[in-house]
C-alpha cells in the first residue's frame, strides 16, 4: 500500500490540496534546488513587505511613533498565524506523503525566518538590506547546523517537530542579530 494515495481501508485518500499549497509555501518547496532557502527568502520578503507597509503608513499618518508601536502586535499576530497554519499544513503534508519531515515542506522556514527577523530586529530598525541579509544567513546557518536543542525538538510529533526546530533556530539567529546590532554592524 502506498501511504500517500490510499487510506488504511484501501480506499483512495483525498489529496489535502490546501494543506500542500500552504506547506510548500505556494509551491516554493517544489523547486528542485534548495527549497528551504526559497522558503527562508519568502519569510524575509514577508517581514520586509510588512515593515515597508508600516513605514509607508507611518509617513502617511504623520504619527510614526504610534504606528510603529501599533505594528508590532500586527507582526506578532502574523507570526502566530503562520506558525499555527504551518503546524496544521506540515502535519497534513507529512501524513499525506508518508514522510516524517518532507523536504518539500518549507512553511517551517517561512515561519522561522520571519520569527528570527521579528525578534532580532522588531520594528525599530529601518529595512536595511544588511540586517535582512545577516538575519537570512544566520537563520539558514542555524537551521542547517541544528545546534542543541534544535535537533532535539525535531522529535516532537507531526507538524510540531517540523516547525519547532525552525523556531529554535530563529531564536539563535535573533540573538546573532542582537549581537550584530550591539556592535553596530
Amino acid at each position: 500500500m502506498n501511504p500517500s494515495t490510499e487510506s488504511d481501508s484501501g480506499a483512495p485518500r483525498k489529496k489535502p490540496r490546501l494543506a500542500l499549497l500552504l506547506a510548500t509555501a505556494f509551491g516554493l518547496g517544489n523547486l528542485p534546488k534548495a527549497p528551504g532557502t526559497w522558503g527562508s527568502l519568502a519569510g524575509t520578503a514577508i517581514y520586509w513587505g510588512l515593515l515597508r507597509l508600516v513605514r509607508r503608513s507611518a509617513l502617511y499618518l504623520h504619527d510614526t511613533y504610534f504606528v510603529v508601536d501599533a505594528a508590532f502586535p500586527l507582526g506578532v499576530v502574523l507570526t502566530m498565524t503562520i506558525a499555527i497554519v504551518g503546524v496544521w499544513a506540515a502535519s497534513r503534508a507529512a501524513d499525506y506523503w508518508g514522510i516524517k519531515d518532507p523536504g518539500r515542506v518549507v512553511i517551517d522556514e517561512v515561519s522561522g525566518q520571519h520569527l528570527s527577523l521579528l525578534i532580532g530586529l522588531g520594528w525599530s530598525v529601518a529595512p536595511n538590506w544588511k540586517y535582512l541579509l545577516a538575519g537570512f544567513i544566520l537563520f539558514r546557518v542555524f537551521d542547517i547546523w541544528k545546534p542543541f536543542p534544535v535537533r532535539q525538538v525535531e522529535a516532537l510529533p507531526g507538524g510540531w517537530g517540523i516547525m519547532a526546530d525552525d523556531w529554535v533556530a530563529a531564536i539563535y539567529a535573533a540573538l546573532g542579530l542582537w549581537v550584530a546590532r550591539a556592535f553596530g554592524l
